[in-house]
């Protein structure tokens, strides 16, 4: 299950940021290692509620995302809350 949410991120942010796949590691930092900004996120959380139907914008959780694998986490928190 994680493994498709893993794709489903990086798949965002290879069409939405155009980073290279190699690039996007689970230990990588979305500010430092991907150089996304605070703009970014806007468009970064967009693309994922579309991607996932996951409301985040609200989520306050969001504050504490610095890595792919914390993105990855915070999505299958999200799909898990949602499904019940």
């Amino acid at each position: 299950m994680s493994d498709q949410i893993e794709t489903m991120i990086n798949e965002v942010f290879e069409e939405s940021f155009e980073i290279e796949k190699d690039q996007l590691k689970p230990e990588a930092n979305i500010f430092e290692d991907l150089g996304l900004d605070s703009l970014d996120v806007v468009d970064l959380v967009v693309a994922l509620q579309k991607k996932f139907k996951v409301e985040i914008r609200t989520d306050e959780r969001i504050k504490e995302i610095r890595t792919l694998k914390d993105l990855c986490e915070f999505i299958k928190d999200l799909q898990a809350e949602g499904s019940h």
